[in-house]
């Protein structure tokens, strides 16, 4: 794959179908930076955007982690590369894991393999927060419970699976489980068959009545804040929780200060995005967990003018001193593929925790607030082709598999006509 715009800098960014990808690239592109958008998955949209520079093939990662680390370092070595992204799970863990061979070509921001592991092994996590003097729910090990005389939940250990944090995995191994069981109060779970699906002995955690969740996020280095940014998640991918897709940007001293404490005991370098819930009963804000990567509601962020992708090219080139965190209160924005994810769930899911929503209620709530607030992480006139890619993979039917998409021309940009 040969550079057809000489004298461009690119960012390599490695990906699946994440709103948060073509936000990095349609970001860096307003600055003149040229993005590699590379992936295992095909009709991934980010790839499909008229901003799209070029795009790459990458082994699976959940295949072979090593053959997808050795795909990453070969495109890091051309000489118009100068970092790499980590969008997902699978990208912080290899770029930390194997720092210094990819510090050999592109200049990255992304924690040490021992920050890492705090972040990642949520026992560990549980623990940074209790030193913090953070809330955090109470953690403990499924195999250390016998009473379910209480509202719990069931979740991975680990944020990813792989040979670092289970003996059992070799180095080529990886995975990522994210099921989480509401265990209702009284009812004993099968634990033989959570620990096969999810592979290890989970945690267990006290469910929290919540009244609001919220993010508070972070761009570090080596424990001094270069930026932060919170919102107030509105709706999730669930109606029971999960990954804001209806968010509004908010300031709050206490989450702000939450937020910085904990990322202050970890003493944290790069990029951090931190879930609280707010305690019903205590008002507290109580840590949900830490994904150090880019999160799915980036282009919410970034609409509100917290701009982390330029962020993140700014502390990787050295020019740190340039970044300007300032943001606009108020700002809502959606992810309308996630909005029907939220309408499905109140149709299909059922939670002994959390109340379902009404039908009724629900489709009001969601069109009255696109009609009120009218902005989208990918739909945009000036460049469809993401959306349009993003809706042929959320709802893959006969017809839209064949919804036309822009061919690549030589130079990898979109064919138009």
């Amino acid at each position: 794959m040969v550079s057809t715009r000489p004298g461009v800098e690119r960012a390599l960014i490695p990906t699946g179908h994440d709103a948060s990808s073509y936000t990095c690239l349609r970001s860096l592109a307003r600055r003149g930076i040229g993005s590699i958008v590379a992936s295992e998955k095909a009709g991934v949209p980010a790839a499909a955007s008229r901003y799209c520079d070029e795009s790459a093939t990458l082994p699976d990662p959940r295949t072979d982690l090593l053959a997808y680390r050795d795909a990453l370092l070969a495109i890091a070595e051309r000489d118009d590369v100068r970092t790499v992204i980590p969008v997902r799970p699978e990208d912080c863990y290899v770029l930390s894991r194997y720092e210094e061979q990819f510090a050999e070509h592109v200049s990255l921001v992304v924690p040490t393999m021992a920050q890492l592991e705090r972040v990642h092994d949520r026992l560990l996590l549980a623990e940074a927060a209790e030193a913090a003097g953070v809330p955090v729910p109470e953690t403990r090990r499924l195999a250390d419970v016998d009473d379910w005389d209480e509202k719990l939940l069931i979740k991975s250990r680990y944020n990813v699976l792989t040979d670092a944090y289970l003996d059992e995995l070799g180095p080529g191994d990886m995975d990522v489980v994210k099921h989480i069981y509401h265990v209702g109060d009284g009812v004993e779970p099968d634990v033989g068959e959570i620990r096969r699906e999810m592979r290890h002995d989970p945690i267990v955690q006290e469910f929290v009545d919540r009244d609001g969740e919220f993010m508070f996020t972070g761009l570090y280095d080596r424990g001094e804040p270069l930026a932060t940014f919170q919102h107030r998640q509105i709706r999730g991918n669930s109606y029971t929780g999960g990954g804001g897709v209806y968010r509004r940007s908010i300031y709050d001293p206490e989450l702000e200060d939450v937020g910085r404490r904990l990322l202050a005991e970890l003493d944290w370098h790069g990029l951090a995005c931190i879930e609280y819930m707010r305690d019903a009963e205590t008002g507290e804000y109580v840590l949900t967990e830490i994904n150090p990567r880019m999160w799915q509601s980036l282009p919410s962020t970034v609409a509100a003018g917290a701009d982390y992708p330029w962020y993140y090219w700014l502390a990787a080139s050295g020019r740190a001193d340039e970044i300007d965190d300032d943001y606009e209160l108020g700002v809502g924005t959606h992810m309308l593929h996630g909005e029907v994810g939220y309408l499905i769930s109140v149709l299909t899911e059922d939670s002994p925790h959390v109340p379902r929503p009404s039908l009724a209620r629900t489709l009001w709530d969601i069109g009255s607030s696109i009609v009120r607030e009218p902005r989208f992480d990918y739909l945009t006139l000036d460049d469809p082709w993401p959306f349009l890619a993003g809706v042929r993979n959320v709802v893959p039917n006969r017809t839209l598999s064949r919804l036309p998409l822009p061919r690549r021309l030589a130079n990898g940009r979109p064919d138009e006509s």
